[in-house]
């Protein structure tokens, strides 16, 4: 996968590295700040190991359900996590996306960090579709803003969290 087809954010957190990763190692505290900001979240199962699945559901505040799942690839404790994300169905399979744009259906994640100075922790997500369609990259590579604002979000419920435990 070229660069020009990876998204990349990263942001730094004023917490040390092994909490940082802790909180994407444990259902409860993923239940606390995964996801888009006004979205509760529940999880299914966290089997956080390579091949293992962390398989989720996120609630609107009006009910609406949307499944997801990461399958781990790599993990090296507590700098790297890498996974495949996708939509799935309430038995974790995966799902077209609850769009009408061609989404592609498998979006590879390596998150990667690093110490800072002072206790802080820089989180770098770099993202790209994975067996996608032309099409699907085409609107993968359109949705940045998109991808950017929803993370920032996210990231932003981290570093709530992070204040806290």
């Amino acid at each position: 996968m070229s660069t020009e087809t990876e998204f990349v954010i990263t942001r730094v957190f004023d917490a040390p590295r092994e909490l940082v990763f802790k909180v994407w190692t444990e259902a409860a505290h993923m239940e606390r700040w995964w996801g888009p900001k006004g979205l509760a979240l529940s999880v299914a199962k966290l089997e956080f190991r390579p091949g293992g699945m962390f398989h989720y559901i996120m609630r609107t505040p009006d009910g609406h359900e949307m499944w997801g799942r990461f399958v781990f690839r790599e993990i090296a404790a507590p700098e790297r996590i890498v996974f495949v994300n996708s939509f799935s169905d309430a038995e974790g399979g995966i799902t077209a996306p609850p769009f009408e744009d061609p989404w592609p259906s498998e979006i590879l994640n390596t998150v990667t960090l690093a110490e800072e100075a002072d206790g802080r922790t820089m989180l770098t997500l770099v993202s790209a579709p994975v067996n996608a369609t032309d099409e699907e990259v085409r609107v993968f590579k359109e949705g940045f803003a998109s991808m950017d604002e929803g993370y920032g979000g996210t990231f932003d419920q981290l570093a709530a969290y992070l204040a806290q435990v």
